[in-house]
């Protein structure tokens, strides 16, 4: 099966640091990835780095060219407009109609239970609502792939719970999804396969089932050194 993602031993350089060192990944269509490691472990790198926001100084990254992508970033941008008018926007930037991105726009607010919001001012929304917001922006794109980063992070427990539900559906939905968590519980609901990151390389590519059982062997194992 044709990969809708591959990086091929990529490099990120800031300035001094390496984001990310040589690494190599694949994503399948219909593949639910999970990011995971620590603060700094290049997580967030690696997510623009799929996107096309930031490029490698070395190695490679191919895209499917049919294939459209959206990004839901960790902390909500919201513009100084009506909320259905910040869902709307960005598909009538891409050369929709005004009234076929007002429609499709419609339709990605319903999916994420915000159509009764749609006149509100965006930014008198609650963060876990904002997030949601978000979810509906890209949705509205109608894409193949959703990269998320860290999407359910500082919000409220109900908030957190209504955003998972939203990317269950996606997953379900058969839309490939790549997201990166600190929520382990989070990962082990959602995730098909989890990428472990470390210090900006991949010390982990395992299927969500074997990632979790190897981690319990090496708890019980620490617990019986």
């Amino acid at each position: 099966m044709t990969a809708v993602i591959r990086i091929d031993h990529a490099t990120v350089q800031l300035g001094r640091i390496a984001a990310l060192n040589a690494v190599s990944l694949q994503v399948k269509p219909g593949e639910c990835v999970a990011l995971v490691g620590p603060n700094g472990s290049g997580k967030s790198t690696l997510l623009r780095l799929a996107y096309g926001l930031v490029v490698p100084t070395s190695g490679s990254v191919q895209r499917q060219l049919a294939t459209t992508h959206a990004f839901v970033f960790q902390r909500p941008f919201v513009l100084r407009a009506s909320v259905l008018t910040n869902v709307a926007l960005p598909a009538w930037l891409r050369g929709s109609s005004w009234a076929l991105a007002k429609q499709r726009a419609h339709s990605a607010l319903q999916a994420v239970d915000l159509q009764a919001l749609a006149t509100r001012q965006a930014r008198s929304l609650s963060g876990g609502q904002q997030q949601r917001l978000t979810i509906a922006r890209a949705l509205a794109a109608q894409p193949q792939v959703l990269l998320m980063d860290e999407p359910t992070a500082s919000l409220a427990p109900q908030a957190k719970l209504d955003v998972e539900r939203l990317m269950a559906q996606c997953i379900a939905q058969g839309m490939t999804v790549v997201f990166a968590s600190h929520n382990l519980g989070q990962v082990k609901r959602l995730a098909h396969r989890v990428v472990q990151l470390e210090q900006g390389r991949v010390v982990a590519d395992l299927p969500a089932a074997e990632f979790f059982q190897t981690a319990i062997l090496k708890i019980n194992s620490a617990q019986d050194s």
